[in-house]
């Protein structure tokens, strides 16, 4: 129930019954073999799943954040932070304006992480009526313990993110990258230089039964996460 396939009348109607949206962000940013839009593709469709099962909306996914490091592999779109702060802040301000209630941020981007917390707490003091809840997808307890059960190890632009639907191409390498040390704090050359393909390592791909677990551990997540904006009064 993405806003794109409605109009006006139908997100009016909705607020009549339920005041809760996800809002999706992430990033277009270089991920080795997969599609630049990786951060953005992997939570929409998680949400779209769980959406299927508790229909709460969408909203059009925010498909730019802060990816400066790697602004030296061509297709990468890097927003200032405080350009992000600020097209957050207005999209918080608009869904709350016009009746939502209860928000469902979920991240597809590291990038993003310390921003949009700042920005929920900040939503949340100013409106105590707002419920918010903070979910990124692979940092949640759930697809760690699919990693463990694995033996695989979690990292960009790796296995973790190999989905059908983030998968642009059929040449992505057999085997296991050896980890790279990143160049923190490095101008985008060096992060190239050190990166190379753009994984930081391990694994590029898993086997199809582990994805398929990760991404249904994930959509169990958000609609506990959904399950919890019913009632819940703070941001998490």
């Amino acid at each position: 129930m993405q806003f794109g396939d409605m109009n006006w009348m139908d997100v009016e109607s909705y607020l009549q019954q339920d005041d809760r949206v996800i809002v999706v962000t992430g990033s277009c940013e270089q991920h080795a073999y997969l599609s630049l839009t990786t951060d953005v593709r992997i939570p929409l469709a998680v949400a779209e799943a769980a959406a299927q099962k508790d229909p709460v909306l969408i909203a059009p996914p925010v498909n730019l954040g802060v990816s400066a490091e790697y602004l030296a592999y061509p297709g990468t779109i890097s927003l200032r932070p405080e350009t992000f702060a600020m097209l957050m802040r207005e999209v918080f301000a608009n869904l709350i304006g016009q009746g939502f209630r209860g928000i469902l941020v979920a991240n597809g981007h590291g990038g993003n992480t310390s921003i949009l917390r700042t920005l929920i707490a900040e939503t949340t003091h100013q409106h105590a009526d707002v419920r918010m809840r903070f979910y990124e997808w692979w940092r949640h307890d759930s697809v760690a313990q699919v990693a463990r059960d694995a033996g695989l190890v979690r990292h960009h632009a790796n296995w973790l993110q190999s989905f059908p639907f983030t998968r642009v191409t059929d040449d992505i390498p057999e085997g296991e990258k050896e980890p790279i040390d990143l160049p923190y704090g490095g101008s985008p050359e060096e992060y190239r230089a050190a990166m190379g393909d753009g994984s930081y390592g391990g694994h590029y791909w898993a086997p199809d039964e582990v994805t398929r677990r990760m991404f249904d551990v994930s959509v169990q997540a958000v609609l506990d996460e959904l399950a919890a904006l019913k009632g819940s009064s703070s941001a998490r």
